[in-house]
């Protein structure tokens, strides 16, 4: 269950609608998969090591709380929690896009569509208030489904480059290779690559976390990079450039135009579900965060409270709806606009994690709490620059977007700091899931 949570949160709108954000960037998008990919399995191998020494807690917090202290774990989890209701956001908005196949209607800017998105959204917070386990069997369904067009898009390439019913793909009319380029397509890559550190945010609702969780974190990585690599280059080199331009959703074009017009559609409906199954994951997640920082005494008491099923149903309602807000608010771009602008805001909030999570550990090593090989440390500092690379290459405005989100955070903070000390492990046990 935590490697279909990892893969899960991992396998959802990237994959289906970057092709056409990454198609013009021909080879730029392909060396940008292959950066973002070995990126974040030095971050999955470092998480990994953080988790089998930390297992307890949310990661989010106890990684850089026990390396600079609980202002800092504060603020990074306020950032990751951030990054969860934007996601969801934006998978809402994907969910759209892929059904946009099948209702045109769907396609343009509009309340409709807005109101569809934001409907997603509430259905899966109602499932998440009903248990983790419920959440985590929604989980396991979408992921198995979602699978199918991903590896299915890798078979028919194969039999139609086999058989010769396709040309060899070229990258004619593609921007030539550059620095600029391969930067902007790690920072989209990564986004489909958010993820992988999910079972290390529940870690108290996983059994035998400290085995559990490492090798949740690595296998989900490494799978799902694989997956992305074969599938995505593929849907990228085989459609026509003008066409992924045009298209809402990337593999369902794809399928239209190698197999035929109705596999399109099917394809469509099974990218919404994947869009809808990683939602599901992280719903589960940015009510976990808030729930664990109130436990702390770090945000109100009322952020620790449980339904009957163990769901934090006060942090759920906030959570879903802020992400309710941002796609209301910003639906006037339009589906691949708003896309686009949500990708790089949820991106540039996160890598904050990531960033803290490899100084954490090299400040853990340093001080001797983190016994580590030079390999280690040089896969912390690998994947400590290709955050911050990742972070440069989101871009100004989503930059400028993630600092003043985190930043709300400080208020809240030294409030709480000055009317009650913060705990430190949670004060019960929690019952695990996986």
């Amino acid at each position: 269950m935590c490697v279909a949570l990892g893969m899960g949160n991992m396998i959802g709108s990237g994959v289906f609608l970057l092709p056409r954000d990454l198609a013009p960037l021909g080879w730029n998008a392909i060396i940008g998969w292959g950066v973002s990919i070995a990126g974040t399995l030095c971050l999955a191998v470092v998480f990994a090591r953080l988790a089998k020494r930390l297992p307890a807690g949310c990661a989010t917090f106890t990684y850089a709380a026990a390396a600079f202290g609980p202002g800092t774990g504060f603020i990074v989890a306020w950032s990751y929690w951030i990054s969860c209701w934007t996601v969801v956001a934006t998978l809402a908005v994907a969910a759209v896009s892929n059904l946009s196949i099948l209702v045109p209607a769907l396609g343009g800017a509009g309340s409709g569509p807005a109101f569809l998105a934001i409907s997603f959204i509430w259905l899966f917070t109602i499932v998440n208030l009903f248990g983790v386990r419920r959440a985590g069997g929604a989980q396991l369904l979408t992921l198995a489904l979602k699978l199918i067009p991903i590896v299915g898009a890798v078979i028919v390439a194969a039999w139609m480059l086999g058989t010769g019913k396709a040309a060899v793909p070229t990258l004619a009319g593609t921007q030539p290779v550059g620095l600029s380029g391969i930067s902007a397509a790690a920072t989209l890559t990564l986004f489909a690559l958010l993820g992988f550190e999910s079972s290390a945010i529940v870690g108290d609702r996983v059994r035998d976390p400290e085995r559990t969780i490492p090798r949740a974190m690595v296998i989900a990585a490494a799978a799902t990079g694989l997956l992305y690599l074969l599938s995505c280059t593929t849907v990228t080199l085989m459609v026509p450039l003008a066409e992924l331009e045009q298209s809402n959703a990337a593999y369902a074009t794809f399928f239209a135009t190698m197999v035929g017009p109705s596999t399109g559609q099917v394809v469509a409906a099974f990218a919404a579900i994947a869009a809808l199954g990683a939602l599901n994951g992280f719903v589960l997640l940015q009510g976990d965060i808030p729930r664990d920082l109130a436990h702390r005494r770090l945000l109100p008491d009322i952020f620790a409270e449980d339904n009957r099923f163990a769901s934090p149903w006060f942090t759920q309602l906030v959570s879903s709806g802020l992400a309710s807000l941002i796609v209301y608010a910003n639906y006037s771009r339009g589906l691949a606009d708003l896309f686009s602008f949500m990708v790089k805001v949820t991106t540039s909030t996160a890598i904050i994690f990531y960033i803290a999570g490899a100084l954490a550990a090299l400040k853990l090593e340093r001080g001797g709490s983190l016994r580590v090989s030079g390999g280690f440390a040089a896969l912390t500092i690998l994947g400590f620059l290709y955050s911050c690379w990742a972070l440069y290459g989101a871009g100004l405005e989503a930059s400028l977007w993630s600092l003043l989100l985190t930043a709300a955070g400080l208020p809240i903070y030294l409030i709480m700091r000055r009317s009650a000390p913060a705990s430190t492990p949670l004060g019960r046990e929690e019952a695990p899931i996986a």
